[in-house]
Formats: C-alpha cells, sequence, structure tokens
C-alpha cells in the first residue's frame, strides 16, 4: 500500500481533508490554520498528488479511499469528519463506504454526473494540464500580479485576484507536477459515484456559484447522494473555493461536523 504523505495540527475531534486531481494537502492552507483551532486536522496528499507515490493498482476513486483509510488505521484515527474538495469530495464519499466516518462535507465534489464524466470537465482539465506542463515558469510569474490572478485563475477561482500569488504558484507547481494526473484522470472518465447501502454519516453538499469546472447542468447531479443530504451554498467562490472565501468554507465545514451533534 502507498505511503500517503500528510500534515497535522491542532487538536480535538479528527478532521481529514482531502484535495482535488491535480492538488495538494496545500490547497486547503487558507483554512488550516481556523479549522486547527477545533479539530485535530489531517491534510493528506492523495496517491499519485503532493508527495504522495502513486498507486500501482488502477487509482479509481475507491482505490484512492482505500490508501486514505490505510493511512488511518495507522494513524488509530476510527470515526473522522472527513472534507474533501472536487475529485476529494468523491474519494470521502467512497471512504466512507469503507470505515465509519462521523460527517462529510463535500465541496464541489466530483463524480454526480450521470454516466461518464461530462466532455467539458474533461476537455477543460486537459487543457489547464497541458497549459500548465507547458509555461510553468510564466504562469508562476503572472500570478504575482493581480491581473495576471484574474486571467490564469478565473477557470478554477470564482475570486482570483483574492487568491495569495505564493498559494497560487503552490497550486500552478503542484497540478505540472502531480505524476498521478492522467491515470487518475483516465480512471474517473468512465464513472460516478453510485450510491449503495444507506450512509450513517450526515452528509453536506455546496458547490460555488462561480463552479466553471462542474457545470450545474452535467456534473451536480444531487439525487445520487444519500437521502438527508443537506445542500448549503458557497456564493462567489469556483471550484476550489478555499482561497475564495476561507471564513465561507471554514463556516460551511463547522455546520456539517455539527449536524453530528444535533442528530
Amino acid at each position: 500500500m502507498t505511503e500517503l504523505a500528510y500534515t497535522r495540527c491542532g487538536s480535538g475531534t479528527p478532521l481529514v481533508l482531502l484535495h482535488g486531481l491535480g492538488s495538494s494537502r496545500g490547497a486547503w492552507d487558507p483554512v488550516v490554520p481556523d479549522l486547527a483551532e477545533r479539530f485535530d486536522v489531517i491534510a493528506v496528499d492523495l496517491p499519485g498528488f503532493g508527495e504522495s507515490a502513486p498507486l500501482r493498482a488502477e487509482p479509481t476513486p475507491a482505490a484512492l479511499a482505500a490508501a486514505v483509510a490505510h493511512l488511518l488505521d495507522a494513524l488509530r484515527i476510527d470515526t473522522p469528519h472527513v472534507a474533501g474538495n472536487s475529485l476529494g469530495g468523491w474519494v470521502a464519499l467512497e471512504l466512507a463506504r469503507l470505515r465509519p466516518v462521523a460527517s462529510l462535507a463535500l465541496l464541489s465534489p466530483a463524480g454526480l454526473w450521470r454516466d461518464r464524466t461530462p466532455l467539458y470537465t474533461v476537455v477543460s482539465l486537459r487543457m489547464m494540464r497541458w497549459l500548465i506542463g507547458h509555461a510553468t515558469g510564466l504562469l508562476c510569474r503572472l500570478v504575482t500580479y493581480r491581473v495576471g490572478r484574474v486571467l490564469v485563475l478565473r477557470q478554477v477561482h470564482g475570486r482570483p485576484a483574492r487568491v495569495d500569488p505564493a498559494y497560487a504558484r503552490a497550486g500552478i507547481r503542484a497540478f505540472a507536477d502531480a505524476p498521478g494526473y492522467e491515470a487518475t484522470l483516465a480512471a474517473t472518465r468512465t464513472r460516478h459515484y453510485r450510491a449503495a447501502a444507506p450512509m450513517d454519516a450526515p452528509v453536506t453538499v455546496a458547490f460555488g456559484s462561480r463552479d466553471r469546472i462542474l457545470l450545474p447542468s452535467q456534473a451536480q447531479n444531487l439525487g445520487q447522494l444519500p437521502p438527508g443530504t443537506r445542500v448549503a451554498s458557497l456564493p462567489g467562490c469556483g471550484h476550489v473555493p478555499m482561497p475564495d472565501d476561507p471564513e465561507g468554507v471554514v463556516a460551511l465545514v463547522m455546520r456539517a461536523t455539527a449536524r453530528v451533534s444535533a442528530a
């Protein structure tokens, strides 16, 4: 089993953070300090991303979830809260099949299409990968400037001018360097999330109102989620909402985790 890189900080009930395709655990940096005041935060690099080696097997969302479950077993974490963005949201749903979780907070989760990944989403992701792979240095220089961040980041972030330049550069490099990108994208191409047995953990889902990767008409089929799923909103946010509105994301995660005590 692939050993996963992770960062752990804070104290309290465990909260696992899972990033999206082409990203790394650093995607959660804008919200980790506030979350760590309330939780024992474990931000994970999924296999093939960040500092985690790729899987030898096909990196399906279920296989990625199994790697996360192995890490949690090694850390002796029994029933964590889990928050996932994009692919990380899909992995969070698969993780809940494998082991107990306290709650799920899904931020622009992937996998909620009816059949195959929508062509628009695939083309967007492939174009981003090609551009970042061929112009990493140039893009890293451009995001130093406000207008550059608007031009470079608007496909992913709803408020690109607000994104910290250092955060933007780290995200670009993570996207360019991810060895598991192509295999993971291919492994999700013909799959989607399929609800199975009833889920005990409360689920909260939210999409950014400016999500330009997962369009509402194609990739936000909420009927596939468990009964009782609570639908929230992330106004003004893009596909990766953490730097767009850190306070809003923290508040959403807090509401999602509070549903356990309210149940």
